[in-house]
């Protein structure tokens, strides 16, 4: 008895080092991860050569609206689309809120509707941009939420050319991100996001776009 107590100590004392080593080694990858991702946020305007087929907004923020409707009275695109707008929402009142005169614009803007994420806003913007025979479009959406935009949008339009247009919320702090608690915070939720988006896609590559079209 003695001497099985002895091995299963042994035994013991060698799984000790081997699973510690496994842990240091998961949050080594996973800090270089999350820096590499910090790294592909884009940290000034994108500047485009040509207008685009459609310009695409994903709501969360009144910057992003905005911007959106800016580039469409430059003509950038064509048309302006909007995903995941509230239900009972019109283009009136969005222009309303966005304080912009509806007479200039209003007959170029479609809103979509069924959106409640990114991947469904990916796959929202598919169908319409399919209605539409569109084949290219400018995606406005902050610029720490584009990596993860730019993975579900190309997953669910591989033949759609898709061009970035950040914008910067004055609130998110990407400059010295790690100064800042809440920058740094909502910086490593969305790291965590866009790992998942990756596993997702990566075992179910349509993804929800292929199940809603």
């Amino acid at each position: 008895m003695a001497r099985v107590k002895q091995r299963g100590r042994r035994r013991d004392a060698r799984r000790g080092p081997i699973l510690t080593g496994f842990g240091v080694a998961l949050i080594l990858l996973a800090v270089a991860g999350f820096l590499a991702f910090i790294g592909t946020i884009p940290r000034a305007a994108a500047t485009h050569h040509g207008p685009s087929d459609a310009i695409v907004v994903l709501t969360g923020g009144s910057l992003r609206l905005q911007t959106g409707l800016k580039l469409l009275e430059e003509q950038r695109g064509r048309k302006l689309f909007v995903s995941g707008v509230h239900r009972g929402v019109d283009v009136r009142e969005l222009l309303r809120v966005a304080r912009r005169s509806p007479d200039a614009v209003a007959c170029c803007i479609a809103l979509g509707h069924e959106a409640g994420d990114t991947a469904s806003n990916a796959a929202e913007t598919a169908r319409w941009m399919t209605n539409e025979g569109f084949h290219d479009l400018l995606l406005v959406t902050a610029a720490y939420h584009m990596p993860r935009s730019l993975v579900e949008f190309r997953a669910a339009m591989p033949g759609i050319r898709i061009r970035s247009h950040p914008v910067f919320p004055a609130q998110v702090k990407l400059n010295a991100w790690w100064r800042w608690s809440g920058t740094a915070a909502l910086l490593f939720g969305e790291y965590s996001k866009y790992v998942i988006a990756r596993i997702r896609l990566l075992f179910d590559p349509g993804g929800p776009s292929a199940k809603r079209s």
